[in-house]
């Protein structure tokens, strides 16, 4: 998460530290996902970094889900993803679908 309010807690208990986990979980830096995980659980304990890292994963499920049933991508993530929906052709599924190939 960046720019206003990324390092605020949110008016939640915890809420910086919260977002620092989701932003590594979802980035690339694997010491700071180390990092972010440690702080989790050493600030609210072991349970509560279970469910934090449960929480996350649930997300990126239910986005699988939504993303299988055909629900319309967003404009915003249309715009960003763009580029490698086209080198990878994940657009040429929708539209061989809605040609009714079976593809």
């Amino acid at each position: 998460m960046t720019g206003a309010g990324a390092d605020d807690d949110g008016g939640i208990e915890n809420g910086a530290l919260l977002v620092r986990f989701a932003t590594a979980v979802l980035g690339t830096d694997a010491a700071e996902l180390t990092a972010a995980r440690t702080a989790v659980a050493e600030t609210m304990g072991g349970e509560a970094l279970t469910d934090t890292a449960a929480v996350a994963a649930l997300f990126n499920a239910i986005d699988r889900v939504a993303d299988s049933t055909g629900i319309p991508l967003e404009e915003k993530k249309a715009e960003v993803t763009a580029d490698f929906r086209s080198a990878i052709g994940i657009d040429d599924f929708a539209a061989a679908a809605e040609k009714g190939s079976g593809a």
